[in-house]
């Protein structure tokens, strides 16, 4: 478990069920990302927003995050896991009054920024997959663990300064895909698209 000092202070944070649904957000996230349903930053958004009732739905939440995802559109830059967790930190904390709350998302942007960094020893997708970035499945599995920290993080600052928001939808968060059901479902909406 990944501790976040300047996260950590109020109560309801350490409690047993706040660490047992970070878990799942994390565990949540990284699947989708292993089962190739959704990118880094695709996973964190949506994980988060359909756990803790972001009130986006899942194409929403998509949209929003896309451009973010694979190094910012394939850029190299700032890793889509943690552009994912400032974009969901961002809904949360900025809830009803964004413009009053600007401060405070700037804030969480930097905490969330400097607990990656701390977590994985660098922020940019370029440094962080140089030594891999020719080794798709190490490359894979790697950001598959970046994706799962992002979410991490997010969820820990989000619970942190909105203790008002509990999970929402434990059976997301409970669902392990595999990937014939991914195939499955892909295949479905195929189909769907067609008619």
């Amino acid at each position: 478990m990944m501790r976040i000092p300047m996260m950590t202070k109020q109560d309801n944070i350490q409690s047993t069920e706040a660490e047992a649904l970070i878990a799942q957000i994390k565990q949540r996230a990284e699947n989708l990302y292993l089962t190739r349903q959704l990118l880094c930053a695709e996973s964190v958004v949506v994980t988060l927003n359909k756990a803790l009732g972001g009130g986006l739905s899942d194409d929403q939440a998509v949209a929003v995050a896309a451009p973010f995802s694979a190094a910012m559109g394939d850029s190299g830059c700032i890793c889509g896991a943690l552009s994912g967790a400032v974009l969901a930190c961002g809904l949360f904390v900025g809830g009803d009054q964004p413009h009053r709350n600007r401060k405070r998302m700037r804030h969480g942007a930097r905490q969330l920024h400097d607990a990656f960094r701390a977590a994985n020893g660098a922020t940019c997708c370029r440094v962080l997959t140089r030594n891999i970035r020719d080794e798709g499945q190490s490359h894979f599995l790697q950001c598959a663990r970046y994706t799962a920290t992002g979410a991490e993080i997010a969820a820990r600052l989000i619970l942190c300064q909105r203790t008002d928001i509990r999970c929402t939808e434990n059976g997301f968060l409970q669902t392990v895909d595999g990937r014939i059901s991914v195939l499955m479902t892909r295949l479905r909406r195929l189909v769907c698209q067609k008619e």
